[in-house]
Order: structure tokens, then sequence, then C-alpha cells
């Protein structure tokens, strides 16, 4: 079941898209107009790439994602410690306050319901909006993660901020008095 005007987006890319630019674009711009967009946004796109970071929002702070090479296996691996705490900061950042909160990956560890899972639970919880780069090959299981209540976005500008405009004006008039949208009926 999709509802587009969901609180939960899910920007699916394919291979030759970036949704690490499209999320970073999107955030920076809210912060610049007096929004509060916090989370995480990847810089890089691979394990191979010398810049694989995260920068958290709003601080800009980065961090190196994966675990320094190891020169007898192939591959990289994700640094788990760093994951960590880098959604122990954004959850400290969420207690102050959030318009919506971004996440840069739906991967693995969100996939078993860890890395940042909890964080869109709690996001969703207080219902700030929750935004998260979808890799298309995923995406049935991100379906399954967000119990079919999410709405699906091109990996594009127009889509992200289209979404953003109906989640964030809803109070505005946008819906007539009394409108609720699925995804309140069912939370």
């Amino acid at each position: 079941m999709f509802d587009a005007q969901c609180d939960l987006a899910a920007l699916v890319y394919t291979e030759g898209e970036n949704p690490d630019r499209v999320l970073h674009e999107f955030a920076s711009a809210l912060n610049a107009n007096g929004h509060r967009a916090v989370g995480m946004v990847q810089l890089g796109r691979h394990c191979v790439d010398a810049d694989l970071s995260a920068m958290l929002m709003p601080t800009g702070r980065q961090l190196r994602l994966h675990q320094e090479p190891d020169p007898y296996s192939a591959g990289c691996r994700l640094d788990l410690g760093q994951l960590t705490s880098a959604g122990e900061q954004i959850a400290r950042t969420l207690e102050e306050g959030a318009d919506v909160l971004i996440v840069n990956r739906f991967g693995r560890q969100e996939r078993k319901g860890k890395g940042l899972a909890p964080l869109i639970e709690r996001a969703l919880g207080d219902d700030i909006p929750v935004v998260i780069a979808v890799p298309s090959h995923h995406f049935a299981d991100w379906i399954k993660f967000a119990d079919g209540m999410t709405v699906k976005l091109h990996c594009d500008h127009e889509s992200l901020d289209a979404w953003w405009t109906r989640v964030s004006t809803r109070t505005g008039g946008m819906n007539p008095p009394g409108h609720l949208t699925v995804c309140e009926v069912i939370k």
C-alpha cells in the first residue's frame, strides 16, 4: 500500500543514479531555508573510493564508513563501530528537534533491523518524516521492513521536493480538515 502523503519515503535508485547527491542537496537546501534536516548522507559510492564516508546533518561532520583495508581479504567491510557512533550522534541531534530525518541507505544492517533502523522507528514515532535511499534491487525488502507504509520516490530532486512539500505543508491546508493519510490512520 502506498500513500503519497506518507511520512516515510524511499528514494529508490538504480545503478546509474546518485542518491547521495540528491539527498545532500535536499538536506542542504532545507537547512539553508530554516528547516532542520537531521541524519546522514553518504559521500563516495564504493569501498575502493578513498573518500567513502558519510556526512552528519546538520553539523557537516564527516566520518569514515569502512574499516581500514585488510591486505589479506577482498573487498571492504562496514565499520559497525562508526555506524553505531553515527546513530548515537543522530539520536542526540533528533532530541534537539528535527523537521526530517535523512538516512543514507537501506543497507544490510537496516534490512536486519540494525544500523540506523531504530532511528527510523523513533523518528516516525515522534511524527518526524523520514527519507531513505533504497537500492531498487532491495525495494521488496524495504516494503517488508516498512509494512508497506511508504511512498516510492524517483531518485531526483523533483520527486523528493514534491514529497517534502506534501508532508511539510499538510497542516497548511493541503488536506481538507479532518483528512488523515493512510499512514496516520494505521499509526
